[in-house]
């Protein structure tokens, strides 16, 4: 099938853009780096796509081979489209893109933000030294979706499913933990604001917001003359 873009260039990065370089198309596969999905749950976690624009991003990633579609097994019987193992392999793209550009002057942190990108953002902002150390699993509760967080050697592993045993286990919106971890929000806040609850090792939970810091922020441009 004839490409809608090509830049007939060899460079590598020019061929990505071939690729991925329609508007939506990085963050649908943003939005599978934790598993399959169903269409209406893309759908649902990126605000302002249209079904047809999701349609076509979709056809085109699978085209690519960065995404496949396949049916669930009974009882759920339903269509997902997941990440193939190469399509996985995107996933320091978002972590070199996400460094840079929230150094940017105009990035607004405030903005919504998924369960897909605020997880990813743990896994490409935590600061190694400062999680030296410290092994814990932190069961996440976002919205209705469940991940477990698991600390350990300086690194922390994200994925989706329930935790038996969690040391900490925090239920809140994207919104509300980014707002603790990025935004120097008080858990204590957030809980009398009824956006974020904490069970288990509250020490634990302070220490986990200081272990993403944010780069610094580039120089802002000079205004115009």
């Amino acid at each position: 099938m004839e490409r809608k873009r090509w830049y007939e260039d060899a460079c590598g990065a020019a061929h990505a853009l071939d690729i991925v370089g329609e508007r939506w198309a990085l963050l649908v596969i943003r939005e599978l780096m934790f598993g399959p999905r169903r269409f209406g749950e893309l759908r649902a976690n990126l605000p302002g796509i249209s079904a047809n624009i999701l349609t076509q991003r979709l056809e085109g990633l699978e085209r690519e081979g960065v995404v496949v579609r396949r049916k669930l097994p009974p009882p759920a019987s339903v269509q997902v489209y997941e990440l193939t193992p190469w399509g996985y392999e995107a996933e320091p793209i978002f972590q070199t893109l996400g460094r840079w550009a929230t150094r940017s002057p105009t990035h607004d942190p405030t903005l919504p933000i998924s369960n897909a990108s605020l997880l990813l953002s743990f896994r490409t902002m935590i600061d190694a030294a400062k999680a030296r150390g410290l092994g814990a699993t932190i069961a996440l509760r976002l919205g209705n979706e469940d991940y477990v967080a698991r600390l350990a050697d300086g690194a922390i592993a994200i994925a989706r499913g329930e935790a038996e045993a969690a040391d900490l286990r925090i239920a809140a919106t994207a919104a509300a933990l980014g707002a603790a971890i990025y935004g120097g929000a008080a858990f204590e806040t957030l809980e009398a604001q009824g956006v974020l609850a904490l069970e288990g090792d509250r020490a634990l939970a302070r220490r986990f917001a200081t272990l993403f810091p944010l780069p610094e922020k580039a120089d802002a441009p000079p205004p115009p003359a």
